[in-house]
């Protein structure tokens, strides 16, 4: 593939999807392209606006919180993984509302807390702090509010 195709493939490519520079890099990987190419099919994706850290950034954080329901920790883990700028991802994990994810996380665990099953209250009340941990809340958090749920016996 030439770096003419390439650069029309991946303009379609972002096209469909926000992506990031590490998917692009990853497309560009396959293709034995020089160092000097690589930079300038990069260039002309940021210059065009194809590829945008911020933008990207922004969308992930509001997928993964909206649809997939992880939390802060999960998702600047996944974002530095992909090699996002620390200042981006903090900015970008900043437009979730306070109020809305500590509603999503208690709902979240009382929903959760039905179906788990333990021989007693420390038991269930540690496989859902281990739950919540997994979706990537902050453990300040979820103990808070699974203190506040054990306490009122709340098995709704």
């Amino acid at each position: 593939m030439s770096s003419s195709e390439m650069l029309n493939y991946l303009a379609r490519y972002c096209s469909l999807a926000e992506r990031c520079l590490f998917d692009v890099r990853k497309k560009l990987k396959v293709e034995q392209f020089t160092t000097e190419e690589e930079k300038h099919i990069i260039d002309w994706l940021l210059k065009e606006k194809f590829v945008d850290e911020e933008r990207y950034s922004r969308s992930f954080v509001h997928d993964k919180f909206h649809y997939n329901q992880w939390g802060r920790v999960k998702i600047a883990y996944e974002l530095k993984q992909r090699g996002i700028p620390s200042a981006i991802c903090q900015e970008a994990l900043a437009t979730i509302d306070e109020e809305e994810y500590l509603l999503a996380l208690k709902e979240l665990l009382i929903k959760h807390k039905r179906s788990v099953k333990g021989r007693s209250q420390m038991d269930v009340f540690q496989k859902l702090c281990r739950f919540a941990s997994a979706r990537g809340f902050e453990t300040e958090l979820f103990v808070r509010i699974l203190k506040t749920l054990f306490r009122n016996r709340d098995d709704d």
